[in-house]
Order: C-alpha cells, then sequence, then structure tokens
C-alpha cells in the first residue's frame, strides 16, 4: 500500500502569527509556507548598495527605502513576501494592527539567485503586479553588471528595459531617483 502525504496549508492569519514567532524569515503563497534560504555575499553586497545609493536621493522627499526584512502584501493578500529592496511613498500603510505588513510598495528590487530567479521572474512578479501602488521592478543579476527594469504605463502595460555594463545607468522616474550599474556593483566583482 502507498502512502500518499498530503500538503498542509496554512490560512494567512496562520503564517503571520507563525512568522511573527519563527527565528528565520519564509513567504506565503496561497497556503504554503516556503523558507527563505541565505544570501550570498554578492547578494547581500548588491541589496546593501542599492539601499545605500537611493537613501540619499529619496531622503526627505515622501519616500523611503527598506530593506529584506520588510514583509509586503502580495496583491490578493494570498501571500506575503521579502523583496530584496522596497520603496515606499507617501506614507507607510500596513495590513491589520501590526505595521509590519507593507501595502503600498511603489518600487521592488530582487537580486535574482538560481534557485529564484524563475519565481521572482514568473509567479512573483504576476502577484506584485496586483498591487495598485507598484510600478517598478528592478531584477538585479549577480553574476553580471545587468539590470532588467520594468515600467509600469499610465495604460497599465509593463515596460522592459535592460541595461548591461559597469557605465550603464538606470532611471526610476516614478520616485525620481538614478542608478549607476557601477554603483550596484560596488565591490561584487574584483574589478569593481
Amino acid at each position: 500500500m502507498v502512502s500518499i502525504r498530503q500538503r498542509r496549508t496554512f490560512t494567512a492569519q496562520e503564517y503571520l502569527q507563525l512568522e511573527r514567532a519563527a527565528s528565520y524569515k519564509s513567504e506565503y503563497f496561497h497556503g504554503e509556507i516556503f523558507a527563505m534560504a541565505g544570501a550570498s555575499t554578492a547578494h547581500n553586497r548588491i541589496a546593501r548598495n542599492i539601499i545605500a545609493f537611493l537613501f540619499p536621493q529619496v531622503r526627505g522627499g515622501g519616500c523611503e527605502v527598506l530593506g529584506s526584512d520588510m514583509r509586503i502584501v502580495l496583491g490578493d493578500t494570498q501571500g506575503f513576501s521579502y523583496p530584496d529592496v522596497v520603496v515606499v511613498c507617501g506614507g507607510f500603510q500596513a495590513l491589520g494592527p501590526h505595521s509590519d505588513n507593507l501595502t503600498n510598495p511603489r518600487v521592488i528590487v530582487e537580486v535574482l539567485s538560481p534557485s529564484t530567479e524563475v519565481y521572482d521572474r514568473g509567479e512573483k512578479f504576476e502577484q506584485y503586479k496586483g498591487i495598485p501602488s507598484f510600478t517598478d521592478y528592478v531584477l538585479v543579476a549577480q553574476d553580471q553588471a545587468r539590470v532588467e527594469h520594468y515600467r509600469r504605463g499610465a495604460d497599465g502595460a509593463w515596460a522592459r528595459e535592460v541595461y548591461g555594463g559597469f557605465t550603464a545607468s538606470l532611471r526610476i522616474d516614478s520616485i525620481g531617483c538614478s542608478l549607476a550599474l557601477g554603483e550596484i556593483y560596488e565591490r561584487v566583482f574584483d574589478a569593481v
């Protein structure tokens, strides 16, 4: 006789209760909980650099840059994720009585890893698109100087631009900021 193990599904409330008590971060998607793996040195340096170079540009202008410990609510509240970098503008809006579930990110940055790239480009991006305030998605490679910027147009359609090389510069008009790839990849590769 073959036994079939059923996956346990959780409600969003159960996930949040478990997550607040956990010693590690997990993401939630349609009833399933996924533990997050640790990040590489390159991944951490890239995220740190983006925060460091965005912070002075948004400071005092109504936007705030947050790191990977900020949990955001996916568009249909059937998911929660921890992007590598988030920019929120116009005040922090949270779900529920706790202020640990951001509902109004404007810019989301994900540093791509081999284990998460397909999800970041696919299903996760589709879920992010359901967030009304979300206008810009930035995907950053960690094995080469390459950045993809997806921008939501006034008609709701998403346009994609790809930047490569250390002299290229990415402009995020929705927050009035720019990032040179040389800044993003500072201390990531031996040549920089």
